[in-house]
């Protein structure tokens, strides 16, 4: 069986929604920003600070790289999608999903991007600057995209594990309905 890697903005609820969709398919979760920070015994923000943006970046791919699993949801920190080798061989082990929000909605829950450990490499200012830099990224290595802009978390559930469970097996694209307003 496959695994299911969620990539998407921080705040677009890859752990939340994540631990729902493991439980629903009896699968268990793996979230990479735990691996990361129980291997090193730092969090996010001071490994950032120890090794800069591409040291963190090189750390975290390798890190993914070593997680060998079967039957998972992995949720992937937002910057996973940095490092090439960790995203090609995430691919290989399942469907990557790309959790497609507006920005409007990442905006009112990311909270503070330097506290949260939040990284961009074109030396972006804003979470708009973020979200520009990592979209074309996040729909390249997807294999299933859910828009869930506009959803409840309930909805947000609903959707997602809908979309998975009617990808398992098969050959998607997109999952796109009307928004959730």
């Amino acid at each position: 069986m496959q695994n299911i890697i969620l990539v998407g903005m921080p705040g677009s609820g890859k752990s939340t929604l994540g631990r729902t969709l493991a439980k629903a398919l009896s699968y268990h979760f793996i979230d990479t920003d735990d691996v990361i920070m129980e291997t090193y015994h730092k969090n996010l923000m001071q490994l950032i600070e120890a090794n800069g943006t591409e040291g963190f970046i090189e750390l975290e791919g390798n890190v993914i790289q070593s997680i060998h699993t079967n039957r998972a949801v992995i949720s992937t920190g937002g910057s996973a999608v940095y490092h090439e080798k960790a995203m090609q061989y995430l691919k290989s082990t399942g469907m990557v999903v790309y959790l497609h929000h507006a920005i409007s909605d990442i905006a009112s829950r990311v909270g503070n991007m330097v506290t949260r450990g939040v990284i961009c490499r074109s030396g972006c200012l804003t979470l708009r600057d973020i979200y520009a830099e990592r979209r074309p990224l996040y729909e390249k290595y997807a294999d299933l995209t859910v828009d869930l802009s506009g959803c409840s978390v309930r909805q947000c559930n609903e959707r997602l594990i809908n979309a998975v469970k009617g990808c398992l097996g098969t050959q998607c694209n997109d999952y796109r309905e009307e928004g959730c307003v």
